[in-house]
């Protein structure tokens, strides 16, 4: 049996504004505004070529800016992140994981799943970009 993850839930604390990171900053499809009387409202976007989407409003649970570390894997970290400051999204410099935790700069073998950079949405909910098909080992 296949388990195919759909949704997440990204806490925030003013829906509009996080729909115009999401959508108009950072370039997700939105897929969905949804309202239901004046006390319910949901929001659901896609990144693109991902088959897993976002979803934020008035549901959450959680506090917002409480998410940290969910993954958006690309082929080519950076072209990623060239593309997130193009459109003006403060985005950390490249970096990966050694034995001594994190360090600057790529993989030096490019090594899949190790070359990484990062940023928050306006809440502070963290991201990571993660390098994964560009690897030569």
């Amino acid at each position: 049996m296949d388990w195919t993850l759909e949704l997440v839930t990204v806490p925030v604390s003013d829906i509009d504004r996080a729909k115009a990171f999401y959508i108009d900053q950072l370039g997700f499809n939105l897929d969905v505004d949804h309202r239901a009387g004046e006390s319910f409202r949901v929001v659901q976007a896609t990144p693109h070529g991902s088959a897993c989407s976002i979803a934020f409003g008035t549901m959450a649970q959680d506090s917002a800016g409480s998410m940290k570390g969910l993954h958006l894997v690309v082929a080519d970290i950076e072209a990623a992140r060239a593309e997130l400051v193009e459109r003006k999204i403060e985005v950390s410099e490249l970096f990966h994981f050694t034995a001594g935790g994190q360090t600057p700069g790529p993989d030096p073998q490019r090594a899949k799943y190790n070359t990484f950079c990062s940023f928050k949405d306006p809440d502070g909910n963290v991201w990571l970009v993660q390098e994964v098909n560009r690897s030569k080992t």
